[in-house]
């Protein structure tokens, strides 16, 4: 099988490295020359783990190739992915498709045989057909069918959720469309993975569907972590009590400082709107993006508030930048809240990430990076953990409080424990866990 995918972004790079693995020729189009000049010399441009190792042996065994030259790579694949990228568009929360429509006005220019154009990208309800339509005005006598088949990959764990994913769902009304995902996606079938047939519109509501539900977990245990703080309780303790109920399952009780990063942010806002628009507004989702925009504005606050009220002058150490761990996405990070707004109270930003500092730097002027947990203690008066990268889950933590000049840690991700804290002479604050557990040391 012979594909191309439009698009070497997150999804596009990640999902054609993963084909190739599994024995397809995939062509990757960017219109970037430089990033493609970049993939062919063996670079990745992103920090996803096991990424660099996968391109490196689909390019090797000459399954993984990169161009810029759409219409040569279009003409001869079996399948073309859109997976170019859907912001949110400027003003009203809506994807912006401008990319799309884009890479399907010259994807339809490129178009010699049948060849069925599949949607990756997450894009709003309707567009599989939007973009159809596209293809026929622009070449009438194209022979094709249309296909959404949406990625589920978390960023972090990218190449397992592709390689072992929970389900795969395609999206299209055509057995010959059907037959082609199929025979690609044929090498998950040894595993058994569910492979669900829909409509279009149905998969690509399922994206959105499954997003917003699991940004409402994450938002839902946030606000039980502030109504456990108020009553003296621990989250913790309360989420694995939860969790363990087969109907509602332990993944994404995690209280934190909110959710961030490319997908959630924007596809429960493209969410929300689709809804109004067509008249069915999802109010729960619409309270969830409310809430989680307060929530990233807020932490800032408990930090100020673990150093006595004010952070004028001093410094504050904080661990962690990118959204999550294992990725070196900025995108939408509660650092981007948290670090300016220190900063705007007078604080000195020492940072580390292992991953995102040179995503970071242009994002967050004035903050001194450093090359490592301990080094960004130094002369601190509160370190500040934002995000749960391994390096952190076991600091030495007398090194830790010998390297600063106060013994305040904020734990905005709930790593340690407050008897450990407290035992190295540390003012530990935490998530959603009352003063017996989590609070005062």
């Amino acid at each position: 099988m012979h594909i191309a995918m439009i698009g070497t972004g997150y999804v596009g790079l990640v999902s054609g490295a993963c084909f190739a693995e599994f024995g397809s020729t995939v062509t990757c189009v960017d219109s970037n020359h430089d990033k493609i000049e970049q993939l062919r010399r063996g670079e990745v441009p992103i920090y996803e783990p096991g990424l660099q190792e996968l391109v490196e042996h689909g390019v090797r065994s000459g399954r993984l190739r990169f161009t810029t030259d759409l219409a040569s790579a279009v003409a001869q694949a079996d399948a073309v992915f859109l997976a170019v990228g859907t912001p949110s568009r400027r003003g009203d929360g809506h994807a912006d498709l401008q990319y799309v429509d884009a890479a399907a006005g010259e994807v339809a220019k490129a178009l010699t045989g049948y060849t069925v154009i599949v949607t990756k990208s997450t894009v709003p309800v309707g567009t599989g057909r939007r973009v159809a339509n596209l293809v026929r005005a622009t070449n009438p006598l194209a022979h094709f069918d249309m296909a959404s088949n949406p990625e589920f990959l978390r960023e972090g764990s990218a190449i397992g959720d592709f390689m072992r994913p929970d389900r795969v769902v395609i999206g299209c009304e055509s057995e010959r469309a059907r037959e082609v995902l199929r025979e690609l996606y044929r090498p998950l079938y040894l595993l058994e993975t569910p492979i669900v047939m829909t409509s279009l519109e149905t998969a690509e509501l399922t994206k959105y569907a499954a997003n917003a539900f699991l940004a409402t977990k994450i938002t839902f245990i946030n606000e039980i972590a502030d109504l456990c703080e108020q009553l003296g309780a621990d989250v913790s303790d309360v989420a694995r009590g939860m969790g363990l109920d087969g109907r509602i399952g332990k993944k994404f009780l995690h209280a934190g400082p909110g959710y961030g990063g490319s997908c959630f942010p924007k596809d429960t806002l493209a969410l929300a709107r689709t809804a109004h628009d067509a008249g069915s507004p999802v109010r729960i989702v619409e309270t969830v993006v409310a809430i989680n925009a307060e929530r990233k504005a807020r932490m800032a606050d408990r930090i100020i508030a673990a150093c006595g009220g004010s952070v004028q002058g001093k410094t504050v150490a904080v661990l962690g930048v990118s959204f999550k761990p294992n990725t070196d996405d900025m995108r939408e990070s509660p650092s981007l809240n948290i670090v300016p707004a220190l900063q705007h109270a007078g604080a000195q930003v020492r940072a580390y990430d292992p991953a995102a500092m040179h995503e970071a730097a242009p994002l967050l002027p004035g903050v001194t990076w450093c090359t490592d947990a301990y080094h960004a203690a130094q002369g601190a008066h509160a370190v500040a953990l934002l995000t749960e990268w391994n390096e952190f889950r076991g600091l030495d933590l007398e090194q830790l409080g010998g390297a600063m000049a106060g013994r305040v840690f904020v734990d905005l991700r709930n790593v340690y424990r407050a008897e450990a804290m407290a035992a190295a002479g540390f003012r530990y604050r935490s998530i959603g866990r009352g003063p017996l557990r989590g609070g005062t040391a």
